[in-house]
């Protein structure tokens, strides 16, 4: 049983207010549980009342007949979820039955490899939920995705929070994504394993923070109390990095680039302060034998005392596997002030060539993040909370109203920096090289040349 303190429900109004300050017919293949919850009924979003002009062109390339669409779904909470994804197309074809949807579901593992080679054989998807790293800084910046700035009204702007629409953009303004969904990425505690250890003291439970030093001071009380695996630095790949990443720069106020998203600054004397304190603590393994995924198994099943991959979808995904009480942390800082990583899902569109599919496929976005009835039960499907100013739509979700604590710590959404998916790879093999007991020094500088010469290109 969970026995941690829910914080009060008025959290949800709080984070709705910090965002605002922060500025077929489908047939489906298969996947497991969980229905998406049945719709508020929300005030109507701003975009309802400036539509895109495509719904024009999809009517009058539908005129003619059906036109069908293929659909590609990385594991967005139920986007993922055949059930859940099965319910929303219903919902589209109801409104549009002119459009046929077909559904393909992704993983974390091998879904890029698919993507890329389904790119390579000219068999892109017409419509794909991923994020702005992806959509934007990867396939739109290699001019595979169409532009989608005709969904982007002036209403669509004003009602969208500044830093997802910043985040949905190229450097030149070129819009590859339209959001739905975003949450921010946290860490978490064997609430138990603290308490037995003597370790709560160390920690600002009400808010979710802790200092860096009363990190360190945590971490060696459950060390000592003969719990030796307490966290795990994971580098068998890029599985998951946004935990890592967020741990180092966190400690000693690093960051991992620069503002203005052309360059990675991973080699500042912040970042390697932190790398070189994580390297020396007890209890903490750099660990080139498990990705994020494997580290939150780890964590779930008591193995390790934290876990620095987690969000919300992980413990409701692993809920009937937890035997202790989790508890949500923000990354340990020395200023007091958390800067999390933030993840921010949406639709972009492939240039296919064929103007009726990307027609359909812009009405089906639009459906999907903007129909006045629709868009809560697509938010709701994705585990996450909206982009835009929804009303408190977890009111009555005690889980969601406690992780939506963390929404007002996401700090710059950085990873729409060029030459990002060789970043990453440099990132974990960085990871490895430091657990190998290579200098942190070089080895950082190494990682940032390399990534560097990848965002030069």
């Amino acid at each position: 049983m969970k026995k941690r303190k829910l914080l009060a429900m008025a959290l949800s109004s709080i984070m709705a207010f910090s965002l605002v300050a922060c500025g077929n017919s489908g047939s489906t293949q298969n996947t497991e549980p969980a229905a998406a919850e049945p719709a508020a009924e929300p005030e109507a979003p701003a975009a309802e009342a400036e539509k895109p002009a495509t719904e024009e062109a999809a009517a009058e390339a539908s005129a003619g007949g059906s036109t069908d669409i293929t659909l590609w779904t990385y594991p967005i909470g139920g986007w993922g979820d055949s059930a859940v994804v099965d319910g929303l197309i219903a919902n589209f074809n109801a409104a549009h039955p002119e459009i046929n949807v077909t559904v393909e579901y992704l993983d974390y593992t091998n879904g890029d490899d698919q993507v890329n080679t389904a790119i390579e054989g000219n068999q892109a998807p017409d419509v794909i939920l991923e994020g702005p790293e992806r959509l934007v800084a990867n396939w739109g910046a290699r001019g595979l995705m169409v532009d989608l700035a005709d969904l982007w009204t002036d209403d669509a702007k004003a009602a969208i929070y500044d830093s997802v629409e910043n985040a949905c953009q190229s450097n030149d303004g070129v819009f590859y994504e339209y959001p739905l969904c975003m949450t921010a990425h946290t860490m978490a505690i064997n609430r138990d394993v603290f308490e037995a250890a003597d370790a709560l003291q160390y920690l600002d439970e009400e808010n979710r923070t802790w200092t860096t030093d009363n990190f360190v001071k945590a971490v060696q009380a459950v060390y000592d109390s003969g719990q030796t695996n307490v966290g795990a630095v994971y580098c068998s790949g890029q599985g998951g990095d946004q935990g890592t990443r967020a741990l180092v720069n966190n400690l000693y106020s690093g960051t991992f680039t620069n503002p203005e998203h052309t360059e990675y600054t991973a080699n500042s004397e912040e970042n390697i302060k932190a790398l070189e304190l994580l390297k020396s603590m007890d209890g903490i393994n750099f660990d080139a034998s498990i990705a994020g995924g494997d580290e939150i198994n780890l964590f779930c099943n008591g193995t390790l005392a934290m876990a620095f991959c987690w969000n919300v979808s992980q413990e409701k995904n692993n809920a009937e596997t937890i035997g202790f009480d989790v508890l949500p942390m923000a990354f340990p800082t020395d200023s007091g002030d958390p800067e999390l990583c933030g993840g921010i899902w949406g639709f972009g569109i492939f240039n296919n060539g064929d103007e009726a599919k990307i027609a359909a496929a812009k009405t089906f976005i639009d459906f999907m993040a903007n129909d006045q009835t629709q868009v809560v039960e697509s938010v709701k499907a994705s585990n996450y909370w909206p982009v835009k100013d929804l009303g408190n739509i977890y009111e009555e979700d005690e889980l969601m109203t406690e992780y939506s604590t963390f929404i007002p710590y996401m700090g710059d959404y950085y990873q729409v920096v060029g030459g990002w998916a060789e970043a990453r790879t440099a990132w974990w093999n960085m990871l490895q090289q430091i657990g190998t007991d290579a200098d942190v020094a070089t080895a950082v500088e190494e990682f940032v040349t390399t990534a560097n010469a990848a965002a030069a290109q």
